[in-house]
């Protein structure tokens, strides 16, 4: 796992975490570690008890919000930020104003992720929600809801514990 935390930046990691970070380690393999990056002195990662990610990168500019028993697929991508200004002049070269082109994200308790799935800005997703492999996620999730696609929509509720 690689973690990059500036200055005063927070990431808090709940009891029993499974990250895994090697392609013999899970089914699928990875692509990647697992990688935890906040952007600046003022972001924050906040990740529950029994969490299992696999090749997951999460980046924070402002704040990423994960909460208990869920369980990410190979290769997820979740960030809170554009990383870069709108405007196309200078774009590259242009510091970022953070609280400007990002918004926090939160993912509720027991939320499954699948492979290779991407939640961007300002997602909020429910409890019990599923994000099918491979979807983007731009809006919303409600709780008990399963999506997929891009940008994703939803395919079904999730079946609860009888």
């Amino acid at each position: 796992m690689l973690v990059f935390r500036p200055g005063r930046s927070r990431i808090t990691i709940g009891d029993r975490f499974v990250g895994v970070s090697r392609a013999d380690s899970t089914a699928l393999g990875v692509s990647r570690p697992v990688i935890l990056r906040c952007m600046n002195e003022e972001a924050e990662i906040r990740i529950g008890d029994d969490c299992g990610m696999s090749g997951t990168v999460i980046c924070s500019a402002v704040s990423v919000t994960i909460g208990h028993r869920c369980l990410f697929g190979a290769d997820v991508t979740i960030f809170d930020t554009d990383f870069h200004p709108k405007e196309a002049t200078n774009r590259r070269y242009a510091k970022p104003v953070w609280n400007e082109i990002s918004a926090p994200v939160v993912i509720g308790d027991d939320v499954f992720v699948g492979t290779r799935a991407i939640i961007q800005k300002g997602v909020r997703i429910g409890d019990g929600a599923i994000i099918a492999a491979g979807s983007v996620v731009t809006k919303d999730v409600p709780p008990g809801m399963s999506v997929g696609g891009a940008p994703a929509a939803p395919i079904g509720v999730v079946v609860g514990d009888e």
